[in-house]
């Protein structure tokens, strides 16, 4: 069974809002969960970095933003990943239609509520009863009961609560669930360093740490980033207990790390797919059948590792869950033990 401290932690803390463009309130959490664990906390635009006595001996990284809405003007609310993305677009990519569609289904009334993103206050909760595309802003417009009178500027989070059920985990797990791991990592005696970014959903967050390394990091950095992975269904995602992976769209991976996460699977039983091999078998069938490939996906590693001209490197490690990116986001327990037995196993080789 998973370890009760730290089941209590993550239905602390995946009840705190954390929206896109608006984690200050949560990272306040984050730095008393922290400093009560022994942890040295620092705070940097985008990004809360915690330490142990031997802060280069291992680095994990896990972002902390999840989806929500943001006030836009008078009871308007737009998606927030798109208003914080849309404002630095790395790609020069705009939001695909057929992405916001598929958005616009997901959170039909849904319950929210407002908070003030430096401290969380609370301010006030709706419904969500109606959501359309707007093609002069081409992002999402949400019509919300219940929060007619907000400011521009505010975040609006969705209702979220931890749920066991029948062996799994149920909440908007991305990625607060890797936070509250980490965050119990200190618990069991972890020294070494923590990374928590905010706007990795605005595909931001690797700027805040990259930052962090070009002024206090080593000649050479080896991160771990830690994650969940969606996959289409409860048996497809129960087929391994840890997802791991070579490379994604922007980079390739460290392979020395990559493949000692590998053997510490090995060596504890643990079952795990490669992602990029996964999708590329898959991509493979759906050319085959004249069909578009997908993307093998974007990852924070990915990002910061093409950007840093060798200054940082490493692997990732996460948890194969279901419901992507909605209120019923699901992790098998099995996995969640496997994937914090491998975070200490990797806190105690470095």
């Amino acid at each position: 069974m998973l370890n009760s401290d730290f089941i209590d932690l993550l239905k602390t803390i995946i009840r705190q809002p954390s929206v896109v463009g608006a984690e200050h309130s949560f990272f306040r959490v984050l730095q008393r969960e922290l400093e009560e664990r022994g942890a040295h906390v620092t705070w940097y635009e985008g990004l809360l970095v915690a330490q142990g006595n031997k802060p280069f001996s291992t680095m994990f990284s896990a972002h902390i933003d999840r989806h929500g809405l943001i006030c836009t003007g008078p009871n308007e609310f737009q998606y927030a990943a798109f208003i914080a993305g849309n404002r630095t677009d790395l790609l020069n990519n705009s939001v695909s239609e057929e992405l916001m569609t598929k958005i616009t289904e997901r959170f039909k009334n849904e319950p929210v509520y407002a908070y003030e993103p430096w401290s969380g206050a609370y301010r006030g909760n709706g419904i969500i009863k109606n959501s359309y595309i707007c093609e002069f802003r081409n992002n999402l417009i949400f019509e919300i009961d219940g929060l007619e009178g907000l400011v521009a500027g505010t975040p609006v989070a969705f209702k979220d609560k931890l749920k066991i059920d029948n062996g799994r985990l149920y909440g908007q797990l991305d990625n607060v669930l890797s936070a509250a791991a980490l965050v119990h990592l200190f618990s069991m005696g972890f020294q070494g360093t923590a990374f928590f970014t905010a706007q990795e959903e605005a595909g931001k967050s690797w700027r805040y740490l990259l930052e962090w390394f070009r002024r206090f990091g080593g000649s050479t950095n080896r991160l771990f980033v830690v994650d969940t992975s969606p996959f289409p269904d409860t048996d497809a995602a129960n087929n391994q207990q840890l997802v791991l992976r070579y490379k994604d769209a922007n980079a390739s991976f460290n392979l020395e790390a990559t493949r000692k996460v590998e053997q510490l699977c090995k060596a504890h039983n643990m079952s795990y797919l490669f992602k990029d091999e996964y999708v590329e078998q898959h991509n493979a069938e759906l050319v085959s059948q004249g069909l578009e490939p997908n993307s093998i996906g974007s990852t924070e590693l990915g990002r910061i590792i093409a950007a840093s001209n060798g200054l940082v490197d490493g692997t990732t490690i996460q948890v194969p869950t279901t419901g992507y990116h909605t209120m019923s986001e699901s992790a098998a327990i099995e996995s969640v033990e496997s994937f914090l037995t491998m975070l200490m196993q990797l806190s105690k080789e470095q």
